[in-house]
C-alpha cells in the first residue's frame, strides 16, 4: 500500500543541521525526484560551536553525493586538506616521540600484514603519506578530479563557513525550507510523538519525522522526549577544552595537511592549519586540573610559536561538554544528530564523522510512512550505538597504550577499570595476531582494522604473531611492496605540489570562474 510523502523538519542549523538536510534532500527530496520536503528551523540567536574543523574521509562521498562542489569548499570555506593525524608525546613525554595515522591503507593491506618486515617507523614504511606530510605535500595535482587524490584525504576548514556555505546550498539547489526562530514549545500528539514545534513567531511547523540538531541543549530528544543520557566519563575523562585560533608565522608558511595532536602532562593539544589561520585547542579533564594550569601550559607551549607580545593578547574560549550519548538516539518520530545525540572529546575528528553517519543513516532507514517508523528507529538506533562503542574504544585505545606516568590522569587513563571490556578482548587477541575485520560487530567500522594497526605500531605495541596467517611470512612479496611504497614516494616527492600552493591554485580558479555556487 502505497504511503503519504514524509515531512521533516530539522532542528538546528550547524554542521549537523545542514548536513543532515543536504543528505536528506539530496536523496529524497523533491528537487532531487523525490516525495519529501525538509525544512531547518534554526535560531537566530544560538551561535556556532565552531571548533569542529576537522573531518574523516567520508567527508569527500558525502559532499560529492550531495552536490556541493569541492571548489566551492575551498573557495567559501577557508578549507585545507587532512591526511591523517599526528601523535606527538603520546607514548612517553617525549617530543621526540611521534607516529602518524594517515588515511591512506597500509600498502598491499588486503595481501599481506608487512609489520614484521618493517624496519623502520610503521607508517613511513607501508605507505607514502607519511613522508608526504612531513614534506607539506597535497594529496593531489591540480589537474586531479575533483574528490578525487592520488593519496586519501578529508578536510580541515572553517566550521561556522562551512555552516554557512552548506545552508546556501541546501537552500539554492536542493529546494530545502530554511526558517530564522526560536522555538518557544513542542506539541505532542496522542501517542506522544512530536507533532508540531512553535515559534517566537507564532508559526507552527508540523512534520512527520523530527531532527534533533540543536546541540548540548537536546531540546527534542533530551528535553521533550526525556531519553536517558549514558555518561561514558569513567572511560574518556575530558570534558574541557580551551580553543584559540592563532596567526601563519607568515604568509607563505607551510600549511600542515594533518591534525597535530600532542599529548600533555594534563591532556593534549590539538592543531589544526587552515590557509588563513591555525585552530588550536587544550583538551583535558577537570576531574584531574583546572582552568588556570591549563592555560598556564597552553600558553607555554605556545611560547614557541608566537613571539610574547602575541601571547599575551590570546583570548581562550573555553569550551565544556559531557562525554557520553543518548540511551538511544531515535524515539518515536525523533531522531538526533550531533551534539544533541551525544559527544566524546574530538580526537581523531569523530564528532563530524558521526553526524555523517547518522545522516547518512536516517537517508538509508527513511520509512515509507508512519507505521515504519517503529522499524526504522530500531534499526538505526542498532547501527548507530555500535558506532558509538567502536569509536569509543578507538579513542580510548590511544591513551592505554601510552608509557606515560608523569600525572594521575595518564594513569587513569591507563588502569584496567576504565578499559572496555571489549577493547581488552581485543589487545589480548592482538599480542598475537594483527587487527583483522573479523574483531568488530559493524560490517564498516568507522575506525577500521587498518587504523588500529597504525595506532598499534605507532605506540610500540609489540605482536609476536604466534597466530598470523602463513601468507604473512612471505619475506619476498613483502620486500616488493615495501620497496613499491619507496618507488611510489619518490614519485609524488617530484609530482606533488606544496599544500599552500595548491590551495592558492584553487581558490584561484574558484574565484577566476566568478561563480562557485552551482552544483558542482
Amino acid at each position: 500500500m502505497q504511503q503519504a510523502p514524509l515531512s521533516i523538519c530539522i532542528l538546528g542549523g550547524g554542521a549537523a543541521g545542514w548536513l543532515t538536510a543536504g543528505v536528506l534532500a539530496a536523496e529524497h527530496g523533491r528537487v532531487a525526484g523525490g516525495d519529501c520536503t525538509i525544512t531547518v528551523v534554526e535560531s537566530p540567536k544560538i551561535p556556532t560551536v565552531g571548533v569542529g574543523e576537522g573531518t574523516w574521509p567520508s567527508m569527500r562521498e558525502t559532499l560529492r553525493r550531495i552536490g556541493l562542489s569541492e571548489q566551492r569548499l575551498f573557495a567559501e570555506c577557508d578549507a585545507a586538506f587532512k591526511q591523517g593525524s599526528l601523535f606527538l608525546a603520546w607514548k612517553t613525554a617525549d617530543r621526540n616521540d611521534q607516529y602518524y595515522h594517515p588515511f591512506s591503507l597500509p600498502h598491499g593491506y588486503f595481501e599481506q600484514d608487512l609489520a614484521r618486515f618493517v624496519e623502520r617507523e610503521y607508517a613511513y614504511a607501508v605507505t607514502p603519506q607519511a613522508a608526504v606530510c612531513d614534506e607539506y605535500l597535497a594529496p593531489k595535482q591540480l589537474a586531479t578530479p575533483e574528490y578525487a587524490g592520488v593519496l586519501n584525504y578529508g578536510y580541515h576548514f572553517d566550521a561556522v563557513k562551512f555552516g554557512l556555505c552548506l545552508s546556501d546550498h541546501c537552500t539554492r539547489n536542493l529546494g530545502v525550507q530554511h526558517v530564522r526562530a526560536d522555538v518557544i514549545s513542542v506539541e505532542s500528539d496522542a501517542e506522544n510523538n512530536i507533532a508540531a514545534l512553535v515559534t517566537d513567531a507564532g508559526e507552527c511547523f508540523s512534520a512527520d519525522l523530527f531532527v534533533d540538531c540543536s546541540g548540548s541543549a537536546a531540546l527534542l530528544i533530551g528535553e521533550h522526549m526525556q531519553v536517558p543520557w549514558v555518561d561514558r566519563s569513567s572511560v574518556l575523562f575530558n570534558d574541557r577544552a580551551l580553543a584559540v585560533q592563532i596567526p601563519h608565522a607568515s604568509n607563505d608558511a607551510p600549511i600542515a595537511s594533518v591534525t597535530r595532536s600532542t599529548a600533555r602532562k594534563n591532556g593534549w593539544i590539538w592543531d589544526i592549519g587552515l590557509p588563513t589561520r591555525r585552530g588550536m585547542g587544550y583538551v583535558y579533564s577537570s576531574q584531574f586540573t583546572d582552568t588556570d594550569t591549563v592555560e598556564s601550559d597552553f600558553r607555554e607551549f605556545l611560547s614557541a610559536e608566537l613571539p610574547q607580545s602575541a601571547l599575551l593578547d590570546l583570548s581562550f574560549r573555553e569550551l565544556t561538554f559531557q562525554p557520553g550519548h543518548r540511551e538511544v538516539m531515535w524515539r518515536g518520530n525523533c531522531v538526533a544528530v550531533g551534539m544533541a545525540a551525544g559527544f566524546i572529546e574530538p580526537l581523531e575528528a569523530s564528532a563530524l564523522a558521526l553526524i555523517e553517519q547518522s545522516a547518512g543513516l536516517i537517508r538509508d532507514f527513511l520509512p515509507a510512512g508512519k507505521e515504519q517508523m517503529a522499524l526504522a528507529a530500531k534499526r538505526f538506533n542498532q547501527q548507530i550505538l555500535s558506532h558509538w562503542d567502536n569509536i569509543i574504544d578507538f579513542l580510548k585505545l590511544h591513551y592505554v597504550l601510552s608509557q606515560r606516568t608523569d600525572s594521575e590522569y595518564w594513569l587513569a587513563h591507563q588502569a584496567n577499570e576504565s578499559i572496555p571490556d571489549a577493547l581488552q578482548e581485543n589487545l589480548a587477541l592482538w599480542r598475537h595476531r594483527a587487527p583483522a575485520k573479523q574483531d568488530f560487530p559493524q560490517a564498516q567500522p568507522l575506525f577500521p582494522p587498518a587504523s588500529y594497526r597504525y595506532v598499534l605500531n605507532g605506540m610500540g605495541y609489540v605482536c609476536d604473531r604466534l597466530r598470523a596467517p602463513r601468507k604473512e611470512a612471505d619475506e619476498a612479496r613483502a620486500k616488493m611492496l615495501l620497496a613499491q611504497v619507496q618507488k611510489q614516494l619518490a614519485s609524488f616527492k617530484q609530482g606533488l605540489p606544496t599544500n599552500r600552493k595548491l590551495l592558492s591554485q584553487l581558490v584561484e580558479r574558484a574565484q577566476a570562474y566568478g561563480n562557485t555556487g552551482g552544483i558542482g
